[in-house]
């Protein structure tokens, strides 16, 4: 079985060769195989590093977030802390190094988490606190951004993406049924109660439609009346269905994919530099040259 690092991996891969630019050959396109082809040895090998190095520095954060541990053990969170922006920031500038177009790179969503993984380390040393007029922990807390990083390499999260922006008009229109029957179902219970019940306005009737669909419930208003008792009745069993519906909207897209076409794998052809071939492919189909040996994990 390969591991989720792998998973997924040559859609994604063929969207970062067209967006970002791969390089031609040299140091670059060996920095650029490893760094973004998850397909070879070293690629798995770097990427499960660079899981385990951002579970670890996100740990750190949240364990130097407890006084009593930060206190005792400040010292040894801030070394930490530094190793682990070092290494992004090593990271990062190899990114930008091995790309025909770093500029991309650095704008995209990916690269602007990669520069947020970093960057409040950095500010924290340029900015003194006593002249800061937002404290120095918000641009600290800053760092639990690298959590973000776990999507650029686990194929899964991409998998994910893609069925929820295949799935955006469908949710879209599920949602605007969803607000009218809030402001259907608000308004009616603002008639129906009144503000002698709490229910001051619409928007308030809203609020209620909205925490009794979900069925959260947080009782700080209720229907008095048995009218409004109804609805709510109603309101709870629309909130039952209406939760299931997104995920199987999503679930259905996910499916499709998985039993559509065969995914293609990240493997590059050395002599024109094509990408996205098939696990069992042995030639490449634009320039007919030996493909490398698929490496299965």
């Amino acid at each position: 079985m390969s591991p989720p690092a792998t998973r997924n991996a040559g859609r994604s891969a063929l969207s970062d060769e067209i967006a970002f630019g791969k390089p031609a050959g040299g140091w670059r396109l060996r920095v650029y195989t490893i760094i973004f082809e998850a397909d070879t040895r070293a690629g798995w090998l770097f990427d499960v590093a660079l899981i385990t190095s951002i579970l670890a520095s996100v740990g750190v954060v949240i364990v130097d977030s407890v006084g009593s541990l930060a206190g005792r053990h400040g010292s040894l969170f801030n070394v930490l802390e530094w190793m682990f922006t070092l290494l992004f920031t090593v990271e990062y500038v190899a990114r930008l190094s091995c790309v025909r177009h770093p500029l991309r790179y650095a704008t995209s969503f990916f690269g602007i988490v990669d520069l947020l993984a970093i960057l409040p380390s950095y500010l924290v040393l340029f900015i003194p606190e006593a002249n800061l007029l937002l404290d120095v922990r918000v641009l600290r807390l800053l760092r639990i951004f690298r959590i973000f990083k776990l999507v650029a390499y686990v194929g899964e999260f991409r998998a994910l993406g893609v069925a929820l922006a295949d799935s955006r008009r469908k949710i879209l229109i599920f949602l605007s049924i969803v607000l009218m029957i809030v402001l259907l179902m608000g308004t009616l219970m603002y008639v129906v109660e009144g503000p002698e019940h709490g229910y001051t306005s619409i928007p308030v009737g809203m609020y209620w439609a909205v925490v009794t669909m979900t069925t959260v419930g947080y009782g700080d208003i209720a229907p008095q009346t048995d009218i409004g008792r109804l609805i709510a009745s109603v309101m709870m069993l629309l909130g039952w269905g209406i939760i299931a519906v997104p995920a199987g909207i999503v679930s259905a897209e996910m499916t499709a994919r998985r039993f559509g076409a065969q995914q293609p794998t990240t493997r590059t052809c050395h002599e024109c530099l094509s990408e996205g071939h098939e696990s069992d492919a042995r030639f490449c189909r634009d320039c007919g040259a030996r493909l490398p040996p698929y490496e299965r994990d």
